[in-house]
């Protein structure tokens, strides 16, 4: 039985195109994507790192409410947004808002999704998109059904969803991948692995060597991937959606990252469980310095061009939280109104009680 254990996990070697110093370890693999594309890529990768940036300030400035830093993970969050169409349809976690922003979800919502305040949750028309979730890999059933109705529909697009190592420690993964598999779901699931679900390694939440090789019980692909090279995240996951929409199935893709910054910002110390040598040894992975380097090298990026991309996000970032701040209160009766589309004979007394006391 060992034996044939190892001969599966030896099957989910991690796939990688640049390695840490920025050079190509896998030609053949190079997606193509043109040199513009290449350097929407790194603005959108430099925009999210200062975005994340400037709300962590927001939020210590008492601006912001939830929020869940970012940094670390950019490579795994936009290089995969970036395979994926408008028409397809993303259920992120908690930690997922740049691809959400990314995707057509404007800064200001976002950072109202952040305080809590309703019309954060509400998503644009066109946006296909559900608000982040905070419940541990809720979403990942939702997506296999979001899928599977694609499928039936005839649909040429798929559903994408995120959590973390420890969102694939729930339930709700396995039933998700099963479903999807048994179906033949037009899905993606991704497992960002940032190592840690808040303060736990993934060690402990697993004996599997990866998460990935958990598509074979669900008879689904999965392959892991270097969750801080760009172009691996992006290659794989266009691979992925092809599958899918050709009628090939799901896939389960298992992205090596790691988060700089705590868990999220309601008091998480990661300092009590993070080895200074173990984020040392991360941040020399940084996908944003690898991916700099790899464009520096084709002639593609300078500092004159990055310069103007931090310039930009702090420009939108600051319109942005000031547009939220000008966004009306939110009332109970606003929360009544949007969560039936007729109001129970029970609720219509209350309603009228609070009506009477918000217009005082």
């Amino acid at each position: 039985m060992k034996r044939i254990l190892e001969n599966i996990e030896s099957q989910f070697e991690m796939f990688q195109i640049l390695n840490e110093k920025g050079e190509v370890v896998n030609e053949d693999a190079m997606p193509d994507l043109s040199d513009e594309d290449l350097k929407e890529i790194m603005r959108r990768m430099v925009y999210t790192r200062i975005l994340d940036q400037r709300s962590i300030a927001l939020n210590r400035q008492g601006r912001l409410g939830f929020y869940a830093p970012t940094a670390g993970q950019e490579a795994s969050q936009l290089g995969s947004h970036f395979a994926l169409e408008k028409e397809d349809f993303i259920l992120p976690g908690y930690r997922d808002v740049p691809q959400l922003i990314w995707h057509g979800l404007p800064l200001y919502q976002a950072f109202l999704f952040s305080r809590g305040h309703f019309h954060g949750n509400q998503m644009p028309e066109g946006v296909n998109a559900v608000s982040p979730q905070i419940i541990i890999g809720a979403q990942i059933t939702q997506a296999a059904g979001v899928g599977l109705g694609y499928k039936k529909r005839g649909q040429e697009a798929v559903a994408i969803t995120y959590t973390g190592d420890g969102g694939a420690s729930q339930g709700d993964f396995y039933e998700g991948i099963n479903f999807a598999g048994a179906f033949g779901a037009q899905t993606i699931f991704v497992v960002q692995n940032n190592q840690f679900a808040i303060s736990v390694p993934v060690e402990q939440q697993s004996a599997a060597r990866t998460i990935a090789q958990k598509a074979v019980a669900a008879g689904i692909e999965g392959i892991q991937v270097d969750g801080m090279d760009v172009l691996a995240v992006y290659a794989a996951t266009k691979e992925a959606r092809e599958r899918a929409i050709s009628g090939d199935g799901p896939t389960l893709i298992e992205t090596m990252t790691y988060r700089y910054g705590p868990h999220t910002m309601a008091g998480d110390d990661p300092t009590r469980y993070r080895t200074e040598e173990t984020d040392n040894e991360w941040e020399a992975k940084d996908p944003i310095v690898r991916f700099r380097t790899f464009l520096e090298n084709k002639g593609l990026w300078s500092e004159e061009e990055e310069n103007e991309v931090i310039d930009k996000a702090k420009e939108e970032v600051k319109a942005a939280i000031k547009k939220a701040d000008e966004q009306p209160k939110q009332k109970v009766t606003d929360l009544m109104d949007i969560m039936y589309e007729e109001l129970p004979a029970f609720l219509k007394e209350q309603r009228e009680e609070y009506q009477e006391k918000e217009s005082k």
